[in-house]
């Protein structure tokens, strides 16, 4: 039986996948990935994976672009002969299930996230929900990362109630992502863990820090994530410079392995406006790291306020201000006790295999006989 998974990295199937498509290897399935050629493709062929190199551009709509990305899906579809097709992010999402339907391959589709599109009423968004609307009338299968956005999709009629289920993200494997000895850091080390776009709430953390510093806070705040100024909400090169040049923030780089800088971290923060399931926050509470992050869908599924971190509002530096410095005057026996909650809360809810077990039932109910 061949099983395609279609992403728009390379990377994100490395990263976020892998144990999901290892499974799929042990059942025997032959696993072809479809995804932009990156320095991570390499890794998948070496797990057994057969694969395939699109030209995808995830930064923004072009249409011409994404008719000719349609078809190249479809030129794949019909070369592989695919008995399942799993899409995962925006683009697969919409244009693989268009280019599976002609072929009349069946499909599950993953929501790992909405974005800004779904927060505004203008025709962008409208075009995105009818797009949403034409593709999803297809899929056996429409996974949602949290019941928020399963919830928006019902009520705009954007997917039938009958193919849309839930899971827990993409999962964690909490024996990968584990805790440290407790230590409190002197001075006390905030870490913000995302690509520098504006929907991660990069310019709400960046002006939390000055307020905090203005009022004498003794605190190290750290970013660590790619820089993007290429994307259509990316921030320029110019300003992260001058953040960095001021002192107002030390900027990490980027990792292939984050786990040693959330362990050197007292707090997680991440101001998004929406996700799905942020994989960020997965990681931090599995490392038994308390949070502050904002009480947005996707968001305020990982943290419950004042259990496993504390909650903010969106889009406001003065609130997101406030939790941080909350946060730095909790002593650490609190501190500690909410990042043992965390971790429990990722045991329970959040384990990997709860995602894998699902994917691997739907597949089997549409294995040919």
């Amino acid at each position: 039986m061949k099983v395609a998974i279609v992403l728009n990295t390379s990377w994100n199937i490395y990263n976020f996948r892998l144990n999901f498509v290892r499974a799929l290897l042990d059942k025997g399935y032959e696993v072809h990935t479809i995804a932009p050629h990156d320095n991570y493709t390499h890794y998948l062929e070496e797990a057994g994976c057969r694969h395939h190199n699109i030209k995808m551009d995830s930064r923004g709509a072009n249409p011409v672009k994404d008719i000719a990305l349609t078809f190249e899906l479809w030129s794949i579809y019909r070369k592989v002969k695919p008995d399942i097709i799993l899409h995962y992010t925006i683009k697969p999402n919409v244009y693989g299930t268009l280019a599976a339907s002609m072929l009349r391959i069946p499909t599950v589709n993953n929501v790992c996230g909405l974005g800004t599109v779904f927060l505004k009423n203008n025709v962008v968004s409208a075009f995105a929900m009818l797009l949403y609307k034409l593709a999803f009338r297809f899929p056996r299968k429409v996974f949602f990362q949290n019941p928020d956005d399963l919830a928006l999709f019902l009520d705009k009629n954007l997917v039938p109630a009958k193919s849309a289920d839930l899971i827990p993200g993409s999962g964690i494997d909490f024996s990968h992502f584990t805790p440290e000895a407790f230590k409190r850091n002197d001075p006390f080390t905030f870490l913000l863990i995302s690509r520098l776009i504006t929907d991660k709430g990069i310019l709400e953390f960046v002006e939390a820090v000055k307020k905090l510093k203005q009022k004498g806070v003794n605190a190290r705040f750290q970013i660590l994530g790619a820089k993007d100024p290429e994307h259509a909400r990316g921030i320029k090169l110019s300003v992260i410079d001058e953040w960095i040049n001021s002192g107002t923030v030390e900027y990490l780089g980027t990792t292939d392995d984050v786990r040693a800088f959330i362990n050197h971290a007292d707090c997680v923060v991440l101001p998004s406006y929406r996700e799905g399931t942020p994989r960020t926050l997965l990681e931090a509470a599995s490392s038994a790291k308390p949070i502050v992050t904002t009480d947005v869908p996707g968001c305020h599924h990982v943290v419950e306020d004042n259990y496993n971190g504390l909650l903010c509002k969106i889009k406001s530096p003065d609130d997101l201000a406030a939790k941080m410095e909350q946060m730095l005057a909790l002593d650490s026996t609190t501190l500690k006790k909410f990042g043992e909650n965390g971790r429990k809360k990722i045991e329970f809810e959040f384990d990997e295999k709860i995602v894998i077990t699902k994917y691997l039932q739907e597949i089997s109910q549409l294995q040919p006989a």
